[in-house]
């Protein structure tokens, strides 16, 4: 043991094999070194990037073979994030790079990519230049336009350029000469703002449920250990409001708050609530920024000068000191859920945020999942803040429709003609995007799937095309049969094409908007489409289940679900919970103004449960019923579950694999577990896939288990070209 100061580091690569940290000596020249400063190191014959995970009094390796850091970087995170990276790699099965990953700045990742600060020069006349323009002094017309134009205030290189034609010499020489100053400084990339929804400066006088729920809020804020809060309200009931008083109430005791949000398409209405209310104090983080916003706002956050963060899921490692609070709305949403390694789950990290800063937690939701409903605290608000009633829902037979005749019960056209003549506006749900989810030839039976994939291909007629929603193939929508050459091709079901396509002719000139994957692809998708909606005197909004989460739009009256009952078709005990949840959102988007509203909702199932408490707006009754199907079959909130799945191009050497797996497993797990499988999967981008699931009452001693077991399994090598994921609490 050698006492001399080093920094303990983490490579940030995606190796597997690799076990950190690694000892590096201190240079007395590098200033503060502490834990979540980036540095870039030698290592091996490479210089990587590094995270600063902890620094130790003395290491076991002498000192003259310790290898010294070249540079520290831009950026860094915080000791808490770094302490959260680890055991998020623990508990979801991960490495400790890509759980450590997850809380740096945006733009560093495993690798040599490092996120940055953009910088620019910017350029101020000087006392001497001033006097130069006046006394005679030699000067070229560029350089006196140059003067002139720095004379009315200091400008960027870029501005400059613009506004004379400045170029890079011209400025270096006045530089020289004495007549200008430049100085580099930073460029805050701001996020482009698209304003979407209601929002006032003034908060408005909260219902005695609202005061209630912020009461116990602030009860919770001025104890000294954490709390988990399920504000459990209907739709219209004020969530919001109640959200904005408690973050104003953790600021003024000084801490700091996260706002997290389903989806980006949220992410607009909510921060503009939000900084309408707070001002420059808030800032967003979401994947629809660029790369250069997502850093520069990042860095705000560290720095302390923005004190709120609102976002989608990553939004949960934003940098915060003094945590107080966090928010998760539409805390039922599956989208909290990261589905690609680490797998974790967003209200989980931020449960765990909320215990190490002694904080609160607040979920919110019209339709709790059972899990929240059980273990939760709950502040319910049960009515609407304008006392007006939830809207009727109607239950429509689609058993008794033709399927040819297109995608609408003869009473949802007339509803619809309805809100067109009056001038209203109505969301129109389909959960299935595309024109069509399935085409067939007439003549032979021929059915076009993904070469990839054991799925069909989607008709997307926008783009005139067949896509893969799975693996992205694509093919050219084809005019004959390569079976049999025939013509008589069928496009059978309905997606959001289709019915936008549907609703335009028939609701003619009523403009009809869509919401879906497809049409907001480009960055700001989302908020342009909602805010065009907004603005429009009249109009449809069709899409996913986009349109279903948490939007606020006072002129809709009129909601409208297809095919509700889709969801049921799948094979997965939350398949219940899944379709109440979505037709209750939805209807909760209608009857927010003075005209009210109403719900119909097209099933082909009217007798399911879900369907039916949904119609009720009955989510008590919901969940009760639920768990106690899920107690009786032993799912969550009285189990856990873990998903492993292996995937290779051979079925053979999978089943193989699997088997052995599965047997290893299940010798290391407790008594309180039991695996499930390995059980075939749908072939996907070209791969065969077996899932081996786990049920089990000891999370913790399963999930080391297992760990431990794969652990020992990839370090033999003894998958071969097996590929193998682990999924813990998988959705």
């Amino acid at each position: 043991m050698i006492d001399v100061p080093v920094a303990r580091v983490e490579p940030l690569t995606t190796a597997r094999a690799l076990r950190g940290p690694f000892d590096y000596l201190i240079p007395d020249d590098f200033g503060e070194v502490q834990p979540g400063t980036l540095l870039r190191v030698p290592f091996g014959r490479r210089t990587i990037t590094g995270l600063v995970v902890g620094i130790a009094e003395s290491s076991e390796i002498e000192p003259e073979r310790l290898a010294e850091p070249t540079a520290i970087l831009e950026g860094g995170t915080t000791a808490e994030l770094v302490e959260l990276g680890y055991w998020l790699a623990d508990e979801y099965c991960s490495t400790p790079a890509r759980g450590l990953a997850l809380g740096l700045p945006p733009g560093t990742g495993l690798g040599r990519q490092v996120g940055r600060s953009k910088k620019e020069k910017v350029s101020r006349i000087t006392p001497l230049g001033r006097e130069a323009l006046t006394d005679g002094t030699r000067l070229g017309p560029k350089q006196r336009r140059i003067l002139e134009r720095l004379g009315e205030g200091e400008l960027s290189g870029s501005a400059i350029a613009a506004a004379t034609g400045a170029d890079g010499p011209s400025l270096r020489r006045l530089e020289e000469r004495g007549l200008i100053e430049r100085e580099e400084r930073k460029v805050f990339r701001a996020p482009e703002q698209q304003s979407v929804g209601r929002a006032t400066v003034d908060s408005p006088d909260l219902t005695a449920a609202q005061q209630s729920a912020v009461e116990r809020v602030v009860s919770a804020l001025d104890s000294d250990s954490a709390a988990e809060l399920l504000l459990a309200g209907v739709t219209g009931s004020g969530k919001t409001e109640v959200y904005l008083k408690a973050v104003a109430e953790a600021l003024a005791r000084g801490r700091t708050a996260i706002v997290l949000v389903p989806e980006i398409g949220l992410t607009p209405q909510a921060v503009t609530r939000f900084k309408a209310r707070l001002g420059d104090r808030v800032a967003v983080l979401h994947s629809g920024l660029s790369a250069g916003q997502r850093f520069d706002e990042w860095q705000r956050l560290r720095s302390g000068e923005a004190v709120v963060c609102v976002g989608p899921r990553s939004a949960v490692f934003a940098p915060l000191e003094n945590l107080g609070l966090i928010v998760i709305d539409e805390e039922h949403d599956p989208s909290y859920k990261q589905e690609s390694d680490p797998r974790y789950d967003a209200r989980e990290v931020a449960r765990r945020r909320v215990e190490a800063n002694r904080a609160v937690l607040l979920c919110g939701s019209a339709t709790p999942r059972p899990e929240s409903w059980h273990l939760l605290e709950r502040l319910e608000l049960s009515e609407r803040v304008d006392g007006s009633p939830l809207p009727p829902v109607e239950l429509l037979d689609m058993r008794q429709v033709d399927p040819r005749a297109g995608s609408f019960h003869p009473e949802t056209l007339e509803a619809l003609a309805e809100v067109r003549e009056k001038g209203e506006k109505a969301i129109v749900m389909i959960n299935r995007r595309g024109f069509a989810p399935w085409l067939t030839c007439r003549g032979c039976g021929y059915h076009w799937g993904c070469p990839n994939c054991d799925v069909s291909l989607i008709v997307h007629r926008e783009t005139g095309s067949l896509v893969c929603h799975h693996c992205a193939f694509e093919a050219p929508l084809p005019n004959t049969c390569p079976e049999c050459g025939g013509t008589t091709l069928s496009q059978s079901g309905a997606g959001t094409e289709r019915v936008e396509r549907e609703l335009a002719d028939l609701m003619d000139p009523m403009p009809v908007f869509r919401l879906d994957a497809d049409s907001v692809a480009r960055a700001g998708g989302h908020g342009e489409i909602l805010s065009q909606f907004e603005r429009a005197e009249t109009g449809i909004l069709v899409g996913t289940q986009m349109v279903a989460k948490g939007h606020d739009f006072p002129a809709v009256t009129l909601s409208v679900i297809l095919d509700a009952d889709a969801t049921l078709r799948f094979p997965d005990f939350r398949a219940e919970e899944r379709t109440f949840s979505l037709v209750t959102q939805l209807a909760g988007r209608s009857g927010r103004g003075s005209a009210g509203g109403k719900v119909m909702v097209q099933t082909l199932a009217p007798g399911a449960s879900s369907i039916s408490f949904a119609a009720g707006h009955d989510s008590a009754g919901f969940l009760e019923a639920e768990l106690g199907r899920r107690e009786a079959l032993g799912y969550p909130p009285f189990s856990d579950l873990i998903r492993i799945f292996l995937s290779g191009e051979e079925e053979g050497p999978l089943d193989e694999k699997a088997v052995m797996v599965a047997q290893r497993i299940g010798e290391a797990l407790p008594d309180q577990a039991a695996v499930l499988g390995p059980a075939p999967m749908f072939r996907a981008r070209g791969l065969f896939r077996r899932r081996i699931l786990v049920k089990t009452t000891d999370r913790t001693a399963s999930v080391i288990a297992i760990r431990d077991v794969l652990e020992a399994i990839v370090t033999g090598r003894e998958l071969g070209g097996i590929k193998l994921s682990v999924d813990v609490d998988p959705q």
